[in-house]
């Protein structure tokens, strides 16, 4: 990956998410992975992967990150950047392809390998049959512009 094709921004968050993965908790994987979430006023938060010996109770970096995000009031978001120590990029999973789709649909999300392969896909890009809003609302027989 060439860090210069990336915007400043966009390099920053790169950076934050490689700093996150430091703190990845992955005794069972040794897998680690970290991410930076980047809101739309331009604050950053960061996540790294927390594994639990019962596995269906580990969280990703990408909700950790989204997690505190929304936690501390932010709920507008520009891109995300992935990092792990993988020698190729790694998407996110489908639980957070949820999450991220639900919180931050228009974002970038921005993959970087552990050999620093780097792409740049639109969340929507990354997801593009999700169970959304519109999904449940049709569920219970409302409109898709129906409010709560």
């Amino acid at each position: 990956m060439k860090q210069t094709a990336l915007p400043l921004s966009y390099r920053f968050l790169v950076a934050s998410a490689g700093r996150a993965k430091r703190y990845s908790y992955s005794p069972y994987s040794r897998f680690r992975v970290g991410a930076a979430l980047l809101t739309n006023d331009g604050r950053v938060y960061t996540g790294c992967n927390i594994e639990n010996s019962s596995y269906g109770l580990t969280v990703c970096a990408e909700r950790t990150a989204v997690f505190k995000a929304v936690s501390e009031g932010a709920k507008r978001f520009k891109a995300i950047a992935v990092v792990s120590d993988s020698p190729d990029i790694t998407p996110p999973c489908g639980a957070c392809r949820q999450v991220l789709l639900e919180l931050a649909h228009d974002a970038d999300v921005i993959l970087v390998s552990g050999r620093e392969k780097c792409k740049i896909v639109k969340m929507k890009e990354l997801f593009p049959l999700p169970f959304s809003r519109e999904s449940l609302m049709a569920g219970r027989g409302r409109t898709r512009g129906a409010r709560r």
